[in-house]
C-alpha cells in the first residue's frame, strides 16, 4: 500500500518536472530552436493545425530557423501564423520555403522571458505540492481504516516529503540552467 502510494507519488510529480521542461523548450533564447513553433497553431483548410504538423522546421544556423511546408499551398497561411503568433518573429518566404531570422534579444525581453521561466517554474512547484498533499491525504485515510499503523503512515510522509525535496530541486535547477541560457549574450 505505502509502496505503491510513494510510487505512485513519485511517478506523477516526475511528470510535473517534465512537462516544465517541455514549457522551457518553447520559451525563446537567443539560438533558434524548432520547439518554439510548436504552440503555433495554423488555420489550414479552416482547421486549426498545429504547424509542425504541416511541416519540416530545421534550424541551419543559429539564428534562423527553416520551415518547409509539406503542402506548398499552405505557405501563406504558415507564414501569417508565426507573424500572429506572440513569439515576435519576422518570417520571410520564396514561395517554397519559410525563413524565420531570430532578432537577437534585447535585455528588456530578456528579463520578460526569465519572469515568464520563474511562472513556469511556480506552477510545477505547486503542481508537485498538489501531489504531496494528495499522497498524504490517501496515507491519512489508509490510517484511519487501520491498514497501516500510525508509526507507518509517519515514515511514509516523511518518504513523500524526500520525494518533493528532490523533486522541488528539479524545477530549481531547470530554472537555473534555463535563466542563465536565456540571459547569456
Amino acid at each position: 500500500m505505502i509502496k505503491e502510494i510513494t510510487k505512485d507519488t513519485s511517478s506523477h510529480m516526475d511528470k510535473s518536472v517534465t512537462a516544465l521542461a517541455h514549457e522551457f523548450a518553447t520559451v525563446r533564447t537567443g539560438r533558434a530552436s524548432g520547439s518554439i513553433l510548436e504552440k503555433v497553431s495554423v488555420e489550414y483548410y479552416g482547421v486549426p493545425t498545429p504547424l509542425l504538423q504541416l511541416a519540416s522546421v530545421t534550424a541551419p544556423e543559429p539564428q534562423l530557423l527553416l520551415v518547409q511546408p509539406y503542402d506548398k499551398s499552405a505557405v501563406g497561411a504558415i507564414e501569417k501564423a508565426i507573424q500572429s503568433s506572440d513569439l515576435g518573429l519576422n518570417p520571410a518566404s520564396d514561395g517554397q520555403v519559410i525563413r524565420v531570422p531570430f532578432p537577437p534579444l534585447t535585455e528588456e525581453r530578456r528579463k520578460e522571458l526569465v519572469k515568464l521561466c520563474k511562472q513556469y517554474a511556480e506552477e510545477a512547484r505547486v503542481a508537485v505540492r498538489n501531489i504531496r498533499r494528495d499522497a498524504n491525504e490517501r496515507l491519512k485515510k489508509a490510517e484511519r481504516e487501520g491498514q497501516i499503523s500510525k508509526d507507518d503512515l509517519h515514515r511514509a510522509e516523511a518518504e513523500i516529503q524526500k520525494i518533493t525535496d528532490a523533486h522541488i530541486a528539479d524545477i530549481e535547477e531547470a530554472l537555473k540552467h534555463k535563466e542563465a541560457e536565456i540571459m547569456e549574450v
